[in-house]
């Protein structure tokens, strides 16, 4: 089993971090590149910083972030945001991050993945995907019973059912999440960083459900984002849920938790980790 990995996710907004619940009531958080450094420190194994407005504004990516953290910083580190091109992706590479990460322009154009991952490798392509539950009853032919060994024909059951969301949780798509990941990793994707959108800050546990629909899915590293409250919901992303990797935000930035009361709670657990 490939060691599980504790990644704090950064969100940028007009050069400092920013936490909010479900994607509004941002609060400030601080100093990007000091909160990497402490991170880095502090025995994170990644990193993921997401400029959430860059898209929306339509302002330029954030290479001069790219190089500031890439001078203080020793462990790798994701950078998203407005990035549109391969020139885009380029850029920010060649400043210091180790991967880039796409959402908007990625569902906009998907030739931008392979693009990406012709040009760098798919290790350096991570498609972020926001996901809103949309609804669950789903018609079917039958209906499963009690203990699930046969249908009972003519009626519905439970299929939760995920729609992707772009520009910053703004604009839905239309688009269904799994197969949204399905295709982007056919298109060269070497990671799914996966955002719910309904537990984003709420810290009452990862949505279960969408991460293990997802990382069954699909066949490369899935990073499970959106509602870490305690270090059991830790666990149960990287166990239940079947992530490669869980993201928070909230909790290490306020220090309601350490990455290392995280990472003895998974130890003790049994999970492997970093």
């Amino acid at each position: 089993m490939l060691a599980k990995r504790i990644i704090p996710c950064l969100d940028v907004k007009d050069g400092r971090v920013v936490k909010g619940i479900n994607f509004v009531e941002l609060r400030d958080a601080g100093d990007p590149v000091e909160q990497a450094k402490i991170y880095d420190q502090a025995g994170a194994d990644e990193l993921v910083f997401l400029d959430i407005t860059a898209t929306h504004e339509a302002r330029q990516t954030v290479v001069d972030l790219a190089r500031a953290v890439a001078e203080q910083v020793f462990i790798p580190f994701t950078i998203g945001g407005g990035i549109r091109t391969v020139d885009d992706m380029r850029g920010i590479l060649r400043a210091g991050a180790d991967k880039i990460s796409i959402n908007s322009a990625a569902v906009r154009q998907p030739e931008l993945i392979s693009q990406g991952a012709e040009a760098f490798g798919s290790q350096a392509i991570v498609v972020a995907i926001d996901a809103r539950r949309v609804g669950d009853w789903s018609s079917v032919i039958g209906n499963r019973s009690e203990d699930s060994s046969f249908i009972i024909p003519n009626s519905q059951f439970l299929i939760p059912h995920w729609e992707v969301y772009v520009s910053g949780g703004r604009t839905a798509t239309g688009l269904d999440v799994v197969e949204w990941a399905v295709a982007a990793e056919r298109r060269g994707a070497g990671e799914i960083l996966l955002t719910s959108m309904d537990a984003d800050g709420t810290q009452e546990g990862y949505d279960l459900e969408l991460t293990r629909a997802v990382a069954t899915a699909v066949n490369i590293p899935v990073i499970a984002s959106g509602g870490a409250g305690t270090v059991a919901h830790f666990a149960q992303a990287l166990t239940v849920g079947g992530a490669d990797a869980a993201l928070a935000a909230s909790l290490f930035h306020y220090k309601q938790l350490t990455i290392a009361e995280v990472k003895e709670y998974l130890a003790n657990q049994g999970i492997a980790i970093r």
